[in-house]
């Protein structure tokens, strides 16, 4: 791990220190604590709000969900081991393509899809990585669209594969593709990456605001929760289109799901979908997003947004500043937050006809301008909120 000290130093200005490297034996949150401890820390400071790299956060969510849930686990199990099946050899790859191109032909001349420029370009399997779950979803997006392309090269590694093991990989996955669950798996989780996906490309651009970056969090929480909420049925319709697509054996709903002569705990095809595979796995979803992203790191972010000095501080905010300050009751007292609000006035009304408060980009300008000008000294409470 490499330590970094970011501080305001005494001219206003932010400064960062490169202090050394630290080994780790994992990046969980209290380690890392217990590393800076050792090199920087010399007591704990309950302020202290840790806050770790979003869009690393948002892996992990998408990494606990698969590791706890059973169904999910071996779903992504199958997904890599189809990859790895098809595209094992540049023969196979050229199958998949040939298969694809004869497949857009046919559906081109019956009519069934549209031409033009940009559409129908080839497509391959998209080999998903261990640490970017962004490629998971290119993987299941690739998955859907070349289902019978892929099918035909797997029954081809079956019959005619360089190995007994890769003809026992094929005949597996053959077996897999014809269960309910997996196109069911397929369809949720594709959904499912494709808003946290969102997500993660977003938090992964340079220069992201961070207040941008937390309303963007809990969008994705709210988009969440309403297909949680509203999203079986149309999920249901989408997987039911799919397997009639590709002959794949639809369930009766309204029948009792697994062996029908185990009388104990006897549910529904329907139950089993719904209940324990879609909402469990959303449930698990939305939970983790709030585990990752609590209410402490949005407030502070939110709150901290009231200091923003762009646009003439139009959107300075007494509210927001007061909230955050509160979040560091050893910096401001109980006395100090009391005159608070006429010190963020004073300074409003103090900077309202100074040019050199003109134009200022963030936080850091502000600080900086404070110094050069002196109002630091004269509002030193507005200061000390801008230095955390």
């Amino acid at each position: 791990m490499a330590v970094v000290v970011r501080f305001v130093d005494k001219l206003g200005a932010v400064r960062e220190s490169f202090i050394g490297i630290v080994h780790v034996k994992d990046t969980a949150s209290t380690t890392l604590k217990q590393a800076i401890d050792k090199a920087l820390i010399l007591k704990d400071n309950p302020s202290a709000h840790y806050i770790h790299c979003f869009a690393h956060q948002l892996q992990l969510v998408i990494v606990a969900v698969a590791k706890k849930h059973a169904g999910v686990k071996t779903f992504y199990e199958f997904l890599s081991m189809v990859v790895t099946t098809v595209s094992a050899s540049c023969k196979r790859k050229d199958m998949l393509r040939e298969e694809k191109k004869a497949i857009v032909e046919k559906e081109i001349l019956e009519g069934e899809i549209k031409t033009g420029k940009g559409l129908n370009q080839e497509v391959s399997l998209a080999r998903a990585g261990d640490t970017r779950w962004g490629s998971h979803h290119r993987t299941i997006i690739s998955l859907l669209r070349l289902f019978p392309e892929v099918v035909t090269v797997l029954q081809y590694v079956k019959e005619d594969g360089d190995c007994s093991q890769q003809r026992t990989n094929a005949k597996g996955i053959l077996s897999y593709f014809k269960k309910l669950e997996f196109v069911f798996y397929m369809h949720l989780m594709g959904d499912i990456l494709s808003y946290t996906n969102a997500l993660s490309k977003h938090l992964q651009q340079k220069g992201k605001d961070l207040l941008e970056a937390a309303n963007l969090i809990n969008g994705t929480k709210r988009a969440l929760n309403d297909l949680r909420q509203n999203g079986f049925e149309p999920m249901l319709e989408k997987v039911t289109s799919f397997c009639k697509k590709y002959d794949i054996t639809m369930l009766d709903m309204t029948e009792s799901y697994g062996n029908p002569r185990n009388r104990k705990n006897v549910i529904t095809n329907r139950h089993h979908f719904e209940v324990d595979i879609f909402n469990e796995v959303l449930d698990m979803q939305i939970q983790e997003l709030g585990n990752r992203f609590n209410e402490v790191t949005t407030s502070l972010i939110k709150n901290m947004s009231g200091l923003n000095p762009s646009n003439g501080l139009s959107k300075f905010d007494p509210s927001k500043i007061l909230a955050f300050a509160k979040m560091y009751p050893d910096d401001f007292t109980t006395q100090v937050i009391g005159s608070l609000l006429g010190d963020i006035e004073s300074f409003r009304h103090t900077i309202s006809d100074d040019d050199n408060f003109e134009d200022l980009n963030g936080i850091s300008d502000l600080a900086r301008v404070m110094v050069e000008t002196g109002t630091h000294s004269s509002c030193p409470t507005v200061y000390r909120a801008l230095s955390l």
